[in-house]
């Protein structure tokens, strides 16, 4: 039997998926679940040590042996930190160790209670990765223990074999072992990518009946770089992108989502393949939650798992992985089956409708409108110049309308400093070389003082939505009809454009907007062409986007 402590049993069921053999136990009586757990498992053997610091060069001198990360299991206190002189020799030795340490609740910290100091991060930097896993209460708190059991372990195993450090914070009664299996717990691979790693994931696609390959956040070169490899892939998976990488194809992936209500089992995938980073819309986050197996090239080899589903990721950079999938696929010269090709028609017909809905909408004068205006005008124009858009609303919009790769800020999708990045893209390119920004208000005027700017460069336009509010805000289910939402400013940008010697352009309805727009990107000088419109008007339009398509 094990015990009832589910942080315990996630973590025991971890370490035996994970290939763990050995555990070196010092005996203590907050560590005594785990230890009973350990010894129940008839995959690990454990070997008992009184002394920790002893305990501890024990485990390292049989990882030595063996080539592979072997577990440290003590109590809380003084007895975690008697483990640091072996856990930094493992460390530079490259023969890493797994540091298992019971701990007190948090609360009891500092409470002049025998045994407890602040374990997580008592190892400080000798040790790769250091994770804390509290028992948990909700499903979100499980799957966040078991991503960081996966993740600490993965990092055990790397090349350069790291200690890690696993604190498991108990609460009394500690010694309840009525529980008869571990739980089936997701297991987390990771895949160096080199020569014939591939295969696995090959395995996995050609054997799918409904794959998916989603395209994130990717800088412009790779987006580039990676065009031809998933046109290689194309013919087997359908490809779900947003405007943050160059991939030009079917756009329109949020109307599909919103509707099918996200619901329809016969669109979700039974496998993901995901590179890059970042996606913008909630609607597919959520319905990407639904797929029995997510792969992900990382170019860092972290465990990204955006979808709470993650269940392989392959390291190494994403262009050169991605060629090594697309030409081990070919290599196979393999046949669609007509599953997948209904799977994959069913895809291309609903996203060929949203894609021909935006074109042929025509938004009443509004954000939409204006955004519209603008991508329309870039797609005839006779150059293509770089463009940015600001966070919140903005990326939505392009995601909406825009048919080309646009740079944003989603590292940390903050609006500040969307107007410094876009004025340094300037400076850094050739003259010749136009850039757009298009901002909402908040965004542009918490960051105007990059306009207050000696080198401010001839060559930026910015399109900026004011209507007088966070935009983002009225979408926000509950906090939209909050008066707290509504009005945050009555600025204009003309002040800030004269101060800074940048022309200055207001719009106020439709004909004006179609009047003025070519100047954002012939202008040869600095300008911000400012869009008044009214907050209530944005929001239904937007909304009537989305309702008006039906599949």
């Amino acid at each position: 039997m094990y015990s009832n402590k589910e942080n315990i049993n996630i973590l025991t069921a971890l370490l035996v998926s994970h290939g763990i053999t050995d555990a070196v136990v010092c005996p203590g009586s907050r560590n005594a679940a785990i230890i009973h757990n350990l010894a129940e498992c008839p995959k690990i053997k454990c070997h008992p040590v009184t002394d920790e610091r002893s305990a501890a060069f024990v485990a390292m001198g049989m990882a030595q042996a063996t080539c592979r990360p072997v577990v440290v299991c003590v109590t809380s206190g003084s007895a975690l930190l008697n483990t640091a002189p072996a856990v930094a020799e493992a460390t530079y030795q490259h023969q890493g160790i797994i540091v298992i340490s019971a701990d007190r609740p948090a609360a009891w910290i500092g409470q002049s209670v025998g045994q407890t100091i602040p374990q997580p991060g008592a190892l400080g930097s000798f040790v790769g990765k250091c994770v804390n896993i509290p028992e948990p209460h909700t499903d979100d708190d499980r799957w966040h223990i078991n991503r960081l059991v996966n993740e600490a372990l993965i990092e055990a195993k790397k090349y350069h074999r790291p200690s890690v450090h696993i604190n498991v914070p108990l609460s009394e009664p500690l010694f309840e072992y009525t529980v008869k299996k571990l739980p089936k717990e997701r297991v987390i691979t990771l895949w160096e990518s080199t020569f014939g790693s591939a295969e696995p994931f090959v395995d996995e696609f050609t054997a799918a009946k409904r794959p998916m390959i989603v395209v994130g956040q990717t800088d412009e070169q790779t987006s580039i770089d990676t065009l031809d490899y998933l046109e290689l892939l194309a013919d087997r998976a359908i490809i779900i992108h947003e405007a943050l990488n160059g991939y030009d194809e079917l756009f329109g992936i949020d109307l599909v989502l919103n509707a099918i209500e996200g619901v329809d089992k016969k669109y979700v995938p039974d496998f993901v393949l995901h590179i890059g980073g970042e996606v913008v819309s909630k609607r597919l986050k959520s319905f990407l939650q639904r797929a029995e197996t997510m792969w992900r090239i990382s170019p860092n080899g972290e465990i990204a798992d955006t979808y709470k589903n993650i269940t392989n990721v392959i390291y190494g950079d994403t262009v050169d992985t991605l060629k090594m999938i697309a030409v081990g696929y070919k290599m196979r010269n393999l046949k669609t089956p007509f599953s997948i090709q209904t799977y994959y028609d069913l895809w291309y017909d609903a996203l060929e409708k949203a894609d021909q809905h935006i074109i042929n909408y025509e938004p009443a004068y509004s954000q939409a409108a204006a955004v519209k205006a603008f991508e329309e005008q870039y797609y005839y124009s006779d150059y293509a110049p770089h463009i940015h858009y600001a966070n919140s609303t903005s990326i939505r919009l392009a995601n909406l309308f825009a048919r080309h790769y646009v740079w944003c800020n989603r590292g940390t999708n903050g609006i500040e400093g969307c107007v410094s990045t876009a004025v340094g893209f300037a400076m850094a390119v050739p003259k010749t070389e136009r850039l757009v920004l298009v901002t909402g208000d908040l965004a542009f005027f918490y960051d105007s003082n990059a306009l207050w700017n000696e080198a401010l460069p001839a060559n930026i336009g910015i399109l900026l939505l004011n209507n007088g509010e966070g935009g983002i805000f009225r979408q926000v289910k509950g906090f939209g009809e909050n008066p707290m939402a509504q009005g945050f400013h009555h600025a204009t940008a003309e002040g800030i454009c004269h101060q800074n010697g940048v022309t200055y352009v207001a719009i106020h309805n439709i004909d004006e907007l179609y009047q003025q727009i070519e100047r954002l990107t012939d202008e040869e000088a600095p300008i911000v062409m400012e869009v008044f419109t009214d907050a209530e008007i944005d929001k239904q339009e937007l909304i009537n986007i989305y309702n008006s398509f039906k599949l």
